[in-house]
């Protein structure tokens, strides 16, 4: 009778357990000489003023999807 306890405790935080989230993209990238590439910038003039005196220049991140800021990878809506 111990071990149903147990055994609920140890399993309810793994039911629980979200996905993370780690990835966050960003609209312009950074890029600099010898393949050096930071893509962590939301508006161009962010991105401008840090490449500014160093030989770099902005790009679109083609990673960046528009309007799907919190959605995961792979996660698909089911529609019944």
């Amino acid at each position: 009778m111990r071990t149903i306890p147990i055994i609920l405790v140890l399993t309810i935080p793994i039911l629980a357990a979200q996905p993370s989230r780690a990835e966050v993209l960003y609209p312009w990238c950074a890029q600099y000489a010898r393949d050096g590439r930071n893509c962590g910038f939301s508006t161009y003039e962010q991105c401008r003023a840090t490449v500014s005196g160093t030989g770099g220049y902005c790009i679109e991140n083609p990673m960046y999807r528009p309007g799907a800021e919190g959605v995961p990878y792979g996660r698909r809506v089911r529609r019944y």
